[in-house]
């Protein structure tokens, strides 16, 4: 199984705004500091702004923020935004399933359990748990004036 693109630039994102809680960030901070392309970053935050993860502000002081606490966003349901519209295999799929065995074949009930399972691992990890007691990411998400002040101390674990 591999992510998309999306899914890990998606969670990059929002990483990046819950170690830096009290800024409003820019699309190009957070590009430079997640490692990734502005038009991919753009596309990524437009769909988590629509799924009310992020909040978008506008104007001269814009950029984006967490629209909830990061305990609220279940790593689960931000892979299924991502995710959902990705067939896992060609039988998976309603419109473009042309595999000959798809009438009798028992992959598929064991392939939907597993992602069932996959996907319930997820829902009980947050955003939180990823970020909280993390100084080493703080220390490689941070934007602003607090990516200066941590340049200048060392990352303890």
């Amino acid at each position: 199984m591999r992510l998309t693109i999306r899914t890990n630039i998606a969670m990059r994102t929002l990483m990046t705004c819950a170690v830096n809680p009290d800024c409003t960030l820019r699309k190009a901070e957070v590009a430079e500091a997640c490692g990734v392309s502005e038009a991919h970053l753009g596309l990524v935050i437009h769909q988590l702004s629509k799924t009310g993860f992020l909040e978008t502000l506008r104007g001269r002081n814009g950029g984006i923020r967490l629209k909830v606490p990061p305990s609220a966003i279940s790593v689960g349901r931000v892979f299924r935004v991502f995710e959902a519209n990705t067939p896992f295999a060609e039988c998976f799929s309603a419109i473009d399933n042309h595999c000959p065995l798809a009438c009798s074949c028992k992959l598929r009930p064991a392939l939907d359990a597993a992602l069932d399972a996959f996907y319930a691992s997820l829902d009980g990890v947050t955003l939180a748990d990823l970020t909280t007691d993390n100084p080493g990411l703080k220390k490689l998400l941070s934007c602003g004036p607090i990516a200066q002040a941590l340049e200048k101390s060392p990352v303890t674990s």
